[in-house]
């Protein structure tokens, strides 16, 4: 991300977010990141002007043109937790500008238009090593959030050995485009490849990634489904979302998506949302299915590292992802209170 630097406090006003707001808002990013991430602004604006409901997209004006500008993403859900949160994932002021407040700006207008629909919370991540932006979220009232961002390379998996911690009955949810999931699923290397057909998602399985989070949660989450399967297939840069299956009937799903620009990255980096497996299945191994096939794709498409959110003390989830080859990544997890 990059943030707001000038002397002066500029004359300013807050205002949505417009389709020709396009270019300067990638003009503004390349200054910071000296590389242009045109894919996925135009997708993350399109998605925030087409959803205005899931987002809040705003600009701040100075000096009569647009200096800066933020993007927040409305979810709930994740990791079992009911309450809405407002995800930070884009902030960004011209240079001739940072220091001037304007990011403090956009960071207010979130929270009043948040604080108005009830939303107690807004959350974003951060390199630890960006210490100007660090310092930056720590002066807007963010402080350490009690989760953990784990990662490990994408390549192809390399376990501790045994069986290993099974998913049943464990959700984990975070929280013209090709398709690279195998159809098929049987090129993975997974201990239960020969019980579990793992093929990529598809709209039409919305019914059943419900009904299997509903066993879970005992609520019936559709609009939180809805959203999250077209976040999946529609709005990341690649599809490769997957469903398991057990003669023919859908066990288990995970929600992934790559992308290219969240929190300022410019590698490519998986992130994986959502993962949940019918707790009639245990032991079966689906959620280690599921992620196998996840990695196997992503190292035929070359993408880096997978990453997830969890919370600190989710001890039988953070297992799992220890034994499949997580470890803590060099992000912080922030959160700040919407008063």
């Amino acid at each position: 991300m990059s943030q707001s630097t000038a002397s002066a406090a500029p004359t300013s006003h807050l205002r949505a977010l417009k389709p020709e707001d396009l270019e300067r808002v990638i003009a503004i990013d390349s200054q910071a990141g000296g590389r242009s991430r045109r894919e996925f602004f135009v997708k993350r604006l399109e998605a925030a002007l087409t959803h205005k409901g899931r987002f809040i997209a705003l600009a701040v004006d100075a000096d009569g043109a647009l200096q800066g500008y933020a993007i927040a993403r409305l979810q709930g859900g994740e990791f079992g937790d009911q309450r809405i949160a407002a995800v930070l994932d884009v902030i960004g002021v011209d240079a001739a500008f940072r220091h001037a407040g304007l990011g403090h700006d956009l960071i207010n207008g979130i929270s009043t238009y948040l604080a108005e629909r009830g939303v107690r919370e807004m959350r974003t991540q951060v390199g630890w090593r960006d210490q100007g932006i660090v310092g930056f979220f720590a002066s807007a009232g963010f402080e350490l959030s009690p989760h953990l961002v784990l990662e490990r390379d994408a390549g192809r998996e390399e376990t501790a050995g045994g069986e290993g911690p099974d998913l049943a009955g464990l959700r984990v949810d975070d929280s013209g485009m090709a398709d690279f999931s195998d159809p098929d699923g049987d090129d993975f290397e997974a201990l239960s490849r020969d019980k579990v057909r793992v093929r990529s998602m598809a709209e039409v399985d919305l019914a059943a990634i419900q009904r299997i989070d509903e066993k879970l949660t005992g609520n019936d989450r559709q609009d939180y489904f809805e959203a999250k399967l077209d976040e999946a297939l529609k709005e990341s840069g690649v599809r490769v979302s997957l469903v398991a299956e057990i003669d023919g009937l859908a066990v288990g799903y995970l929600m992934a998506r790559v992308d290219f620009g969240e929190y300022g990255r410019a590698e490519s980096v998986a992130v994986m949302d959502t993962l949940g497996v019918n707790p009639n299945q245990a032991g079966t191994g689906i959620g280690s299915a599921l992620l196998s096939q996840l990695l196997a794709n992503l190292d035929a498409l070359r993408v880096e590292r997978v990453r997830t959110r969890v919370r600190w003390d989710q001890f039988q989830l953070c297992r799992f992802f220890k034994y499949h080859g997580f470890e803590p990544a060099q992000q912080l997890s922030l959160s700040r209170a919407v008063t």
